[in-house]
Formats: structure tokens, sequence, C-alpha cells
């Protein structure tokens, strides 16, 4: 049974304004050049040049153009928000997979500088001659391989989502068929499901030689006994000598169990793009001066020329013709959104300068001597306390951005950890957790590495008191393999 009934609610709704100035906040220096490019381009009443006057437009005009044309000028009071986020810009998480568990790792990546992992499969499988379904269900399969390089799913749950998802009706045989496809590109190991295969897939990709051919045999009948180093039940097994097994060891050992870090690794070298900082930060005499690194970005104002003729219907409006009325509203429309853009572009250079001046403070010995030991613990609360803006404002400003410096150039977000108390009560940032830990294992003995509970020894002994888990997460953060994948036979 439908009925009708009156309710009052309380809803906060974004002005076009906010929406700019946010958007703004989140771009870097490169695109924001493109950005007032495009804005000049597209918006007839913006121009460049310096604007001498605060406000070109007199408050009598806008009182006639209000009072004239209230019916369809304040539409903009009821905005939807929702309109005026075009599709191209839908949020990434509405477009994922959820294929990993809850107590899978997620790793904020705050910037990237070049061809992210699944760009350079893509452009891989792209040069492939598929038909359009197949060039489909290969996309799909590759935007389902995590960031490691491993595809956690079994292919019944992705022929299932290809039917429900993507209304593509395929068989087991033609995805499987489409993953031996994807596992040829590089790098070698891509697309795996398991660790098994993986190296597996890397073994194959090997001159054919008899020290292959046996590692292949080794991994394909006896891996559990490889994973667990019972080489001498190995070779016993298999009438190996112990220096066959050395060398399946050491070809084994080479291999990489996560090839998307490796890609990272790499390629990131010739992949990467150049970067232009957003801050400069000099100092004169122990002095900081900190800058916006705004020299390719033109001053804007509004065009005198639209701003004039807006204007001159004031005196006229009695003659003012139908016509003429709808070309005084898409001047004004367009006066407004030019208005908006230039408020904007002040809005965020005010934010990045006061959010990088409270980082500076905050890390002033860091700025002035460059060494990373200096660096204290902060997170974004720190800063959105000094700066009185909200976290979500302080996180926009700080991704992608980067800061040059006397001593380089660097993200915002290296600035950027937690904190744990050492033994002397002392706060110590994860970072510099981080260096003693990698300094410990830089230093083991390479034949019998330090597991993660020596570790944990190791670490209170120099006055950290450190989870195992916490000493697992920070090593998997570094790159650093397990203890059995660095012990050198």
């Amino acid at each position: 049974m439908l009925k009708q009934e009156l309710t009052q609610k309380q809803i906060q709704k974004l002005s076009p304004a906010q929406i700019q100035v946010i958007k703004m906040l989140e771009l870097p220096t490169l695109e924001l050049e493109q950005r007032i490019t495009q804005e000049i381009e597209e918006n007839i009443a913006l121009e460049e040049g310096h604007d001498d006057s605060e406000d070109q437009i007199e408050d009598s005009g806008e009182e006639y153009l209000e009072e004239s044309y209230d019916d369809n000028l304040n539409d903009d009071n009821d905005f939807n928000i929702d309109e005026y986020i075009s599709d191209d810009e839908v949020p990434d998480y509405a477009t994922r997979t959820n294929n990993t568990s809850p107590d899978d790792r997620h790793d904020d990546i705050p910037f990237s500088v070049g061809t992210t992992f699944h760009e350079f499969l893509l452009s891989e499988f792209n040069l492939l001659q598929l038909t359009p379904e197949q060039q489909q269900i290969g996309e799909f399969i590759i935007g389902n391989i995590d960031e490691e390089g491993y595809l956690r799913r079994d292919v019944e749950s992705i022929v299932d989502d290809l039917d429900f998802h993507e209304n593509i009706h395929t068989s087991d045989a033609e995805v499987e068929n489409l993953l031996r496809r994807i596992q040829e590109l590089e790098p070698a190991g891509v697309g795996a499901r398991d660790l098994k295969e993986c190296l597996l897939l890397q073994l194959q990709r090997m001159n054919n030689s008899e020290e292959q051919q046996l590692a292949i045999k080794v991994l394909s009948n006896s891996f559990e006994d490889f994973s667990h180093r019972h080489f001498s039940k190995i070779s016993s097994r298999m009438g190996i000598s112990d220096e066959q097994m050395r060398d399946v060891v050491k070809l084994i050992t080479r291999l990489n169990p996560k090839p998307g870090n490796a890609w990272g690794a790499n390629l990131y070298e010739n992949n990467r793009t150049i970067i232009i900082p957003d801050f400069i930060v000099s100092q004169d005499d122990g002095e900081l001066t900190i800058s916006l690194n705004n020299a390719n970005i033109p001053e804007l104002r509004i065009n005198k020329e639209y701003n004039d003729m807006l204007l001159s219907y004031q005196g006229n409006k009695d003659k003012t013709s139908a016509k003429d009325k709808e070309a005084i509203r898409y001047i004004k429309q367009k006066i407004d959104s030019a208005r908006w853009f230039i408020d904007a572009i002040r809005q965020r250079n005010e934010t990045l300068l006061n959010t990088m001046s409270a980082i500076v403070k905050f890390q002033h010995d860091f700025f002035v001597e460059g060494e990373e030991s200096y660096l204290r613990p902060m997170i974004l609360k720190d800063i959105a306390d000094m700066t009185g803006y909200d976290i979500s404002t302080i996180s926009r400003v700080s991704n992608s951005k980067y800061v040059q410096t006397e001593f380089g150039i660097y993200p915002l977000k290296f600035f950027f950890s937690e904190s744990m108390l050492s033994d002397s009560g002392d706060e110590v940032s994860t970072r510099q957790l981080k260096k003693v830990l990698a300094s410990l294992i830089q230093e083991e003995d390479k034949r019998h590495p330090l597991n993660d509970d020596k570790l944990v020894e190791l670490m209170k002994l120099q006055g950290y008191q450190i989870a195992r888990r916490t000493i697992a997460k920070y090593r998997e953060q570094m790159g650093i393999p397990v203890a059995r994948l660095r012990r050198n036979v």
C-alpha cells in the first residue's frame, strides 16, 4: 500500500565553489597548468593577465541580473553534487572487484610517477591478436591480478563474475587459455596462482639446460620439501648429487617470488616522468623560506570586454529583447564560472602554503640539516591541528605533491610517519625503526639469516619493543623477503 508523508531532514550540499576548491587541492603543479589551459579554452570570460580590480562586476549589475532573471539564475541554490561530477570521475573503488580477504595488507600509494603495473600489462596484452570478446575477458583477468603479480582468484569465480557483471558468457577452458597467454607476458611469472606456479613459469622462460630441467622437476615433484629446505631428502629421493642440488637451489633462489614488485623495481627508472616540485624550501642563514612553484602558472582575470558588455545592459533593461536576455544569462554564467575558478586557485595556493608552512615548522631540523634521522613522527592530525584544516584537506594537499629542498626533492608523504615509544620514553618514528631493521638485515650472516623472532630480540636490545607481526609488516613494506629466501648456500 502506497502512502505519502512529509519528513524533515538535514542534508549538507557542497556549492560549486567548494567543489572547485576541493578539486584544485588535489592537483599537482603540472596538472594545474593543464587544467588552467583547458579552462581558458572553454570559458570565453577567462583570460590570462593581472587583475587590476578586486571585483570587476559591480554590485548594481548583480542586483539587476538577479531581479530580472531570478527564476533562471537561482538554479544553483539547489545544487546536486551527483550532477556536477561527470561519469568519467566515478571513484576508483566503484570499479573494482573485491577479491581479497579483510586480513590482506593494503598499502596507501601516495603518488605515481610512471606507467603502472596494470597499464604495462594491458599495453602488452593489446598487442596480441584476439577477438573483441577475448580482449574483454583478458582485460578482466588482468584487472584481478594484484600488485605482486598473482591472480588470487580461481577460474570458476572469474567465469561467474564475467557472466554476472560483464554479461559475457564464457567457459573455464577459454579463461584458462587466455590466462596462459597472459602468463607469457613480461615480467616472467605474472598471472601465477601460487608461488609454485610463479617459479615454474620463470624457469620455463630460461634456456633449456640440464640445471633448468632439474630445477623444474624438483619444484614440480617436491615443492613442499624444497620450501622447507629438506634438500637432503630431495637429493636422496631423486638421486641428485649434493653439487647438483646446490646448483638447483642457487638457480631457484635467484627467481623472484613477487614478479609485480620486480617490475616496479626494474622498470621504474625507464618509466618515470619528470617530477616538477610544487613547493620550494630554501634557507638563508638558518631562516627557511617557503614558496609555491608557480613560475609557469599564469595570472588570471575576467575578460573586461564581456564584463563591460554585461554592465551595459543595466541602463537599457527596458529595451532588452528576449534574445538579449538569453545572451545576458549566458555571459553571467561564464563570468560566474570564471570567478569561481580564480577564487579556487587563490584558495588552493593559500591552503597549500599554510599546510607546507606547518610541515616545515614541525620538521624544522630536517629542512635545516637534511638528515633523515632528524625527522620527527608526524601524522595528518598533527598538521590538521596546526593549520585548523580538516584531516581530509591535509591528505589532499600531501598526495601527489613534492617539495624541492637543498638536499633533494621529496614527496610530502615522505614526512609523515607513525610513532612508538622506546625504552627510554622517547618518541621514535616508524621510518627510523625501518632504518634500524634494514641495517640489522644487511649486516646478518647470509648463510644463517635472521628470522623475524631473532629480529624482535635484536630490536629489543636496541631499545625498541616491537611485536613479531610488526617486524614482518615493516620487512614486507621494504620489499625484504623472509629469512629462508635470503639464505645463500
